[in-house]
């Protein structure tokens, strides 16, 4: 194959192999990630047949690793993170430092350096946010408390990642200084990672004072002229712009360049627009990226090194979650808040590729090491989803045992707002489960028609503030015994359900019913198996979400036709 063609093949092949594994993964129900890695080993240099030219295909990853962490940016939310920020930055934290001080100890035992190692175990504390996504969509969970949660937790990860590939490279410098281009050889860490550090917070400044107002004005200007192309193409020039010359000018990666670019546009106007317009872009080369990783895998390091495999396996999917559990509970979460947690960050992904894929370059992992962070991610990527499944079989056994659950629960200690005497209702009234983006809305229908209520809420701050409004809030979760009796469900007339957590429901219910066997309720679901049962088992009315919009968007349909065919004649 000639040079000229060298390129097209390495794109083609790449493409279709991913699309090909990517869609057999998909079909069984995993993330199409793991197909693409699968397609980058067949056509690496470890397997027979085709293979793609790995200088290529490296430098299209590295646009993949540009557009990824571009679109990181652009979805990044102070808002979410603050709203969990409580648990989820020292939790996510402490979570990353244990889980690297027990990664660090496998490769020592391997007989690697420390700085292998340290880059080792920091690679293996990160979990992946595109993983966790599609995972607690797939439950239905991703809008509930616990699903927040889970994600606040991963952006405290990723920014801490951010934070791991800034200094990385003075890491690398100090480590080997005779590859030092920058700095001199010899010069000690710490001066090294402050001049590092420097230049980033310069850079960061700069973002923050120039790039915050000159992007957005761009993105503006450039949407005044009506060109689709032309914005797009805007878009795409800050993000690779701002990525290559932070890296030029201010000796920081291409990574932190481009997901800073995200930020500053996300707080423009246009921001959706730009992730519109980036994101076939970024799924396209992200694809790529992950078959660039996979090439770098060698399929018989299984052979060779079972047992390291194993090791880091085992790391991934039993002693990250033990190590999330206590940090979860010390938090006085409850146990299914936990365990939901616990499951999430059973596994690696794109970030560890990402680290991986720097450290090598620096000389600070071994090739052997990647195959294990790929191996790892292989594995555990498909096992998470057993993990997911036990979370409602362990709360439920550990529910049952009410003694085990006085231990691993603690009630919260919140200070006090003074709460509206629950016995000042007058009877007759709602009991409404959950104030988020559904159950505010309701709240505010019943407050318009004078109709009285009680809140029942898992968010402190949100029951804070419905106890300052003069609302009556009770703080806990519903599904627990003695929560809904707070709020005198055995003299209410209807109890509203509005979390999407199928299982959480169901215990709602079932407290419900024994408070009071003729309350009338309704309910939210996502599936149509679930409103099947919920009405077989008794419920007044299970709305599901999906077709009730359907049907109001059916129904405005036909009324705008009637009204056409009306006119028309």
């Amino acid at each position: 194959m000639t040079h000229e063609t060298t390129l097209i093949a390495t794109i083609a092949v790449g493409f279709g192999l991913a699309f090909l594994f990517g869609y057999v993964a998909q079909r069984f129900t995993l993330p199409p990630l793991v197909g693409y890695l699968v397609a980058g080993v067949l056509v690496g240099p470890f397997t027979p047949g085709f293979v793609a030219d790995a200088g290529l295909a490296s430098q299209l990853a590295e646009i993949g690793v540009i557009l990824l962490m571009f679109g990181v940016g652009l979805h990044f939310s102070v808002g979410d993170l603050m709203a969990v920020r409580r648990v989820a930055v020292p939790g996510a934290l402490a979570h990353m430092l244990f889980s690297a001080l027990l990664g660090m100890l496998l490769p020592r035992l391997w007989g690697w350096t420390w700085a292998e190692s340290i880059v080792f175990g920091v690679a293996l504390s990160i979990a992946s946010t595109v993983v966790l996504m599609r995972a607690l969509e797939q439950r239905g969970v991703l809008d509930t408390a616990d699903g927040r949660m889970a994600l606040g937790w991963l952006i405290v990860e990723d920014l801490a990642t951010v934070l791991v590939l800034v200094v990385l490279p003075a890491f690398g410098t100090s480590v080997h200084p005779d590859s030092a281009t920058t700095h001199a050889a010899g010069a000690s860490l710490p001066i090294t990672l402050a001049i590092t550090v420097g230049k980033a917070v310069a850079f960061l400044v700069l973002m923050f004072v120039v790039g915050r107002r000159l992007v957005p004005w761009l993105l503006e200007r450039t949407a005044r002229t009506g060109s689709r192309e032309l914005f797009t193409l805007a878009t795409l020039a800050v993000a690779l712009g701002i990525a290559v010359g932070a890296s030029a000018l201010f000796g920081v990666s291409f990574a932190l360049g481009a997901f800073f670019a995200g930020v500053v546009i996300n707080e423009s106007d246009l921001s959706h627009q730009a992730a519109a317009d980036a994101l076939p872009f970024q799924d396209a080369f992200a694809v790529l990226f992950f078959v660039s990783v996979g090439m770098l895998f060698d399929p018989l390091a299984i052979f060779q090194h079972p047992l390291p495999i194993l090791e880091v396996l085992a790391l991934i999917l039993i002693a990250k979650p033990l190590i999330t559990l206590p940090i979860v509970l010390w938090f006085r979460l409850p146990l299914r808040t936990a365990l939901t947690l616990a499951a999430s960050l059973g596994q690696i992904g794109e970030f560890s590729f990402i680290l991986a894929a720097l450290a090598l370059a620096l000389g600070l992992m071994r090739r052997e090491g990647q195959s294990f962070i790929v191996a790892g991610a292989l594995l555990s990527i498909p096992l998470n989803q057993l993990l997911f499944g036990l979370v409602e079989p362990v709360d439920r056994w550990v529910h049952a045992r009410p003694r085990l659950l006085a231990m691993l629960e603690r009630p919260r200690s919140e200070p006090d707002v003074a709460a509206p005497a629950s016995e000042n209702l007058p009877g007759d009234h709602v009991v409404l489960v959950g104030h988020g983006r559904v159950g505010s809305a309701i709240a505010e229908t019943l407050a318009r028609h004078g109709i009285p209520y009680a809140v029942v809420e898992r968010d402190w701050r949100i029951v804070s503030t419905l106890r300052e409004n003069g609302v009556t809030a009770m703080f806990g979760d519903a599904a627990r015994p003695g929560i809904l009796s707070q709020a005198h469900l055995d003299r209410a007339r209807l109890l509203i359900v509005t979390t999407p957590d199928p299982f959480q429901t169901r215990q709602v219910l079932t407290l419900a019913r024994q408070l009071n066997p003729a309350i009338d309720t309704v309910v939210r679901t996502h599936g149509a198996v679930e409103q099947i049962y919920l009405e077989r088992v008794g419920v007044g009315r299970a709305v599901h979400g999906e077709r009730e919009l359907a049907a109001s968007m059916a129904r405005y349909a036909l009324d705008a036709l009637a009204q056409s065919s009306a006119s028309a004649s």
